[in-house]
């Protein structure tokens, strides 16, 4: 009668939690996942508790969230009512970088369509292509929905 582990190894963490190998290791390396145990075999192993979390980083990081909104919110506990306080802090401040980076998207469609109008195919020349060659010798920053843009998010 075999007795099964209450650890999975990494490809199975990995499967069960939807995030990749890569990036476990890549979670345990900044401090998002605490690393998994060793197995006699120097394997690592992981809980389900370790699935969980794996899960929870998964979800947040789809929402967009920087890994510094996901460890903040890791941080918490879900238990204490003084930490639904800061979950809500660290949200509004995802919705205003949100908010943020809808804009800046709309002011790229916006450039994109008045690019995407200089040429209909007609003319002797392309003059998109001639669009994007001219802006590349502009100085920086040479798309205008670029021009207020600071640090990624992520």
């Amino acid at each position: 009668m075999s007795t099964q582990s209450p650890y999975l190894r990494i490809g199975q963490a990995a499967e069960q939690s939807g995030v990749s190998t890569a990036n476990i290791r890549y979670y345990e390396k900044e401090g998002l996942l605490t690393p998994g145990v060793r197995g006699d075999n120097s394997y690592r192993l992981y809980s389900d508790a370790d699935v969980h979390h794996l899960r929870f980083i998964r979800l947040c990081r789809a929402m967009d969230m920087s890994l510094d909104e996901v460890r903040s919110l890791l941080a918490l506990d879900w238990s204490r009512k003084e930490d639904c306080a800061a979950a809500c802090t660290t949200l509004d401040d995802h919705l205003q970088h949100v908010r943020t980076r809808l804009a800046e998207l709309q002011a790229l469609e916006a450039d994109l369509l008045a690019l995407r109008n200089r040429c209909d195919g007609t003319d002797s020349r392309c003059h998109i292509i001639a669009t994007l060659h001219e802006r590349a010798d502009a100085p920086q920053p040479a798309l205008p929905a670029l021009a207020g843009v600071g640090k990624r998010h992520v």
